[in-house]
């Protein structure tokens, strides 16, 4: 009997490494993305990672036809929501793009979920939410929410409340948030990763790609920051150990009836930008080239996840290291550039 599992924008960076760990753990994905945010070469490292090819639906999630159409074609043992846009400046530039897209595909799941009676739902959130904590550094899922910074903050806080809201009117569900703080890192194989468009916003492409002659250089965003080194801190999640909270996260509400938990997925550990690239060239022996820029606009000091939580309702832990995530995210580097030379 498959236990199917709808995974929408597992063609994405997170979402193919949760495919990945959900075939590990005896599920069958079915992969719900319109490849607008994703690359298809994904597909194809899928395909040797699996040994065969994921069952892959082209499809907008917010096209309510199409999506009614795959409700009727699988029986679901859950739904893993990531098919979201991402991009912070973007969403500040674009904000009725972020909220159309963002909120009209959640709601489309779940009124879907609804109607199919498909109980289990895991909802890709963000740290975002908890914005810049009051004079706490260490969050826990108590922490109060923050108004976030962006348009793409608000839609996953606003994208918890609706999901919220949906539990308390029909209590049978079983409906999990979870609050992913900054996933870093590549499969092993070196055959699915993080695939930036345009100039990288997140702090670990951009440091493989400088390295590799991609960027110039590194701006590091600030460095009078009152933290160790005077640069942010952030938790940083190899996203192998991120992909498989999902995986554990839908094996904990196929066992309720009628649940709603908010849960942190982190390695509950601060580093700063320095120790990042500390550790990348320590570990790869690649000399960065990088200078020091102003302030970024909306970035938080520091924050890092408390994931008791995670441990106690899940029993998940992160296993992997900052020098797992940095060695794995520079052989995917290069490995990029000898596809692209072929």
């Amino acid at each position: 009997m498959e236990k199917y599992v709808l995974v929408t924008g597992g063609a994405g960076y997170i979402g193919s490494h949760t495919v990945v760990s959900l075939v590990e753990n005896g599920y069958t994905p079915v992969i719900l993305d319109d490849f607008r945010n994703a690359n298809r070469v994904v597909i194809d490292g899928l395909t040797k990672i699996l040994g065969k090819k994921p069952i892959i639906i082209e499809l907008d999630v917010c096209d309510q036809n199409g999506v009614k159409e795959i409700f009727e074609s699988y029986k679901f043992e859950g739904i893993i929501h990531f098919a979201a846009y991402k991009a912070v400046g973007e969403s500040v530039d674009e904000p009725l793009k972020y909220y159309q897209n963002n909120l009209m595909g959640l709601i489309n799941i779940l009124s879907n979920m609804i109607e199919f009676n498909v109980k289990n739902l895991v909802f890709s959130s963000s740290c975002t939410v908890y914005g810049e904590p009051k004079g706490i550094k260490e969050v826990t899922e108590e922490t109060p929410k923050n108004f976030p910074n962006s348009p793409y903050g608000f839609t996953k806080w606003i994208g918890e409340q609706i999901i919220e809201d949906t539990f308390k009117a029909n209590p049978s569900l079983n409906l999990m948030n979870l609050r992913y703080f900054n996933p870093v890192g590549a499969h092993k194989s070196s055959l699915i990763g993080e695939f930036p468009i345009g100039k990288p916003n997140n702090l670990m492409p951009y440091i493989t790609q400088t390295a590799i002659g991609k960027q110039e250089e590194l701006i590091v965003f600030g460095n009078d920051y009152p933290t160790i080194d005077g640069t942010c801190i952030r938790d940083y999640i190899h996203v192998v150990d991120l992909a498989y909270a999902h995986v554990k996260a839908i094996v904990f509400l196929a066992g309720k009836f009628g649940s709603f938990e908010t849960i942190n997925i982190g390695t509950g550990k601060g580093s700063s930008v320095l120790e990042i690239i500390s550790a990348f060239e320590s570990e790869t022996g690649q000399k960065l080239k990088w200078k020091y820029g102003k302030r970024r606009s909306g970035d938080v000091t520091e924050i890092f996840a408390n994931a008791t939580k995670a441990k106690n309702i899940l029993e998940w832990e992160a296993k992997l290291s900052i020098k797992d995530a940095v060695i794995d995210a520079w052989n995917w580097e290069k490995k990029l550039i000898e596809h692209n030379e072929k």
